[in-house]
């Protein structure tokens, strides 16, 4: 069991903590539509692997190198105000993208720079939404929060996709973009209407950033397994990465399919994805470990499985995709939630923040080595060897023994009480 003490959060927790994220799962549908409209523009304009690439880039390198800065302003001041911020400043650049497509002047650099600009607002938003979990529900529903929070961010891409593959063939893409802004604005309101409490310490503001950056990672390093799990992640992110952002071109030259079967795919993962996390809120696991390992594992070697399918059975690799989706939720849920229950409240912006950044480098570096293999082998077989080497990875994980014992009681941190809200 984990520990990690919290305020009581009230009678009204579950309207509060409903409002709030149910309003940033509809900012997220807006956010993953328009990430599946632009990835399929430039797919079907340029057909390269590398343009591909550099979008992946744009979309993941600011938030790996600004998370940390992110997590300590999550901790230091009002995350509430942080994901508004974000959140409006994601909506100017659709705006921006919008006027851009009206007078036919865009290009593939304005597209690759409000990717950069999003990701960046990320690493502040991220960092701050996850570290509030916990302030908005009792300690004992962490776990099943983070599987019903799983499952809705999951809805994402059941809508996402399908929205988007229909926005391209009903609407001019610049239109296409606006959903994103309103479905921003439904995200902001909630967070106008409810305060989220929060654990602050008195004298942190006098302490200098730096100072608050090792203190985040020196809580990392000395806590027993959790330095561990973070190289873990942050190799199979490394491995897996690429092959998530080059689907639509396996799609298209494995499966001479279009934005209609990039949409379906996605979309009945994320039906898995949803059907993943409510199973672990449902079940609310006892030794997330196990879950972790054993998910990303079971993940990573269906992604194989689906580029090994042959090209005329487009359904088979959809099965495996489904499957890779619904394991990898059951992995990444109680993985969120392990951390909030471990990592006192008031250094959490600080620890994901941290985690947000590992893996954001680990993304683009990558797609980096990767993506010249790509061009040589082909995307189907970089799909098998980046499936099998992420799949090594995890299982290697149950060899060590820290690592298997971090969410024993023995290992788990008691957080401080939060004293006030934002």
């Amino acid at each position: 069991m984990l520990n990690n003490s919290t305020i009581d959060p009230g009678p009204h927790w579950r309207l509060r903590f409903w409002s709030i994220f149910g309003g940033q799962s509809l900012s997220l549908i807006g956010s993953a539509l328009t990430q599946f409209v632009l990835v399929w523009w430039i797919t079907d304009t340029t057909g390269s692997m590398s343009a591909l690439a550099v979008a992946g880039l744009a979309a993941m390198l600011p938030q790996a190198l600004l998370s940390p800065l992110g997590g300590i302003l999550a901790d230091r001041y009002s995350r509430r105000l942080l994901m508004i911020s974000a959140d409006a400043v994601s909506a100017l650049c659709m705006v921006v993208l919008i006027i851009l497509f009206a007078t036919e002047q865009v290009a593939l650099w304005h597209i690759y720079t409000m990717m950069a600009i999003r990701s960046a607002m990320q690493a502040f938003q991220a960092p701050a939404a996850m570290a509030s979990v916990a302030m908005l529900v009792p300690a004992s529903y962490l776990i099943r929060a983070g599987g019903l929070s799983q499952a809705l961010q999951s809805l994402t891409i059941v809508f996402a996709a399908p929205l988007g593959a229909l926005a391209i063939s009903a609407m001019l893409i610049g239109w296409a973009l606006a959903i994103d802004v309103a479905t921003a604005v439904l995200g902001i309101v909630p967070l106008l209407c409810f305060k989220i409490p929060q654990a602050l310490e008195a004298n942190r503001k006098a302490q200098n950033v730096w100072r608050d950056f090792q203190d985040g990672v020196g809580w990392v390093w000395k806590t027993p397994g959790l330095r561990q799990l973070y190289a873990l992640l942050a190799v199979v992110v490394l491995s897996v990465m690429p092959a998530f952002t080059l689907v639509p071109l396996l799609v298209k030259e494995h499966f001479s399919g279009g934005a209609t079967h990039v949409a379906l795919m996605e979309g009945f993962s994320g039906i898995g994805m949803v059907l993943g996390g409510l199973l672990v809120a449902a079940m609310a696991p006892r030794r997330p470990m196990l879950w972790i390992l054993l998910g990303f594992s079971v993940s990573c070697l269906a992604m194989a499985l689906t580029a090994l399918a042959p090209s005329r059975l487009f359904s088979v690799a959809v099965a495996w995709w489904v499957i890779s989706g619904v394991t990898f939720v059951l992995a990444d849920a109680p993985l969120v939630a392990l951390l909030q229950g471990i990592v006192p409240n008031q250094m959490q912006g600080r620890v994901f923040s941290l985690l947000n950044s590992i893996m954001g480098l680990a993304a683009p570096v990558g797609l980096a080595l990767l993506t010249p293999l790509g061009e040589l082998v082909g995307v189907r077989a970089l799909f098998v060897i980046a499936g099998l080497l992420g799949a090594g990875v995890s299982l290697a994980g149950f060899l060590s023994p820290s690592l298997m014992r971090l969410d024993h009681p023995a290992t788990a941190c008691t957080g401080r009480r939060p004293i006030g809200g934002d």
